[in-house]
């Protein structure tokens, strides 16, 4: 957990499959901010990776494990051999770009369209679902820093989400109760 797995201008030697844990994908600007663009979970791997080994050009994601992880490792000629070579491949793969897409445009529509505590709870239950738990280990910096906040605001909204009875919280740690 905590290792940074890829950062934006580095090529993709391997794309990963995960088997076990989790990665989260971060988008990173000139300022170094960053924000959080989807989980890779089980059977899962990164749309960016693939479209970017397959195209040979440079990664614009920063990729970093979440939940410790097992994963295959596939080599970036294999992936180019295979995807022309494969039709269960190239479903695989295509598939992958599809559900990222559509994660990176949910992304999109909660900072557009909604207020910063409707998209705390949409990512409480994205985390708690890609981890299969409703007992998370993070911090208030952790979540402010992916959905593009302050941490103060995280914080507080937080606390009205406790004392509302949704979710306990703990030092470092968040136990979602209900969020429905």
């Amino acid at each position: 957990a905590s290792t940074v797995a890829i950062k934006p201008g580095e090529y993709i030697r391997n794309v990963p499959i995960v088997l076990s844990g989790v990665i989260k994908v971060l988008r990173i600007n000139e300022n170094g901010e960053e924000l959080f663009l989807y989980y890779i979970g089980h059977g899962e791997s990164c749309a960016e990776s693939l479209a970017k080994c397959i195209r040979d050009k440079p990664s614009n994601i920063k990729a970093v494990i979440d939940e410790d992880v097992e994963l295959l490792a596939i080599p970036a000629e294999k992936v180019k051999e295979w995807f022309s070579k494969y039709g269960s491949w190239q479903q695989y793969v295509l598939k992958m770009l599809d559900l990222r897409y559509d994660e990176i445009i949910h992304t999109i529509d909660n900072i557009a369209f909604k207020k910063v505590d409707s998209r705390l709870i949409d990512y409480l239950l994205i985390k708690s679902n890609v981890i299969q738990s409703k007992e998370m280990i993070i911090t208030h910096q952790e979540i402010a820093t992916e959905l593009a906040t302050s941490r103060e605001v995280v914080s507080r909204l937080l606390k009205t989400l406790e004392q509302e009875g949704k979710v306990k919280l703990f030092r470092n740690k968040i136990e979602i109760i209900s969020l429905v």
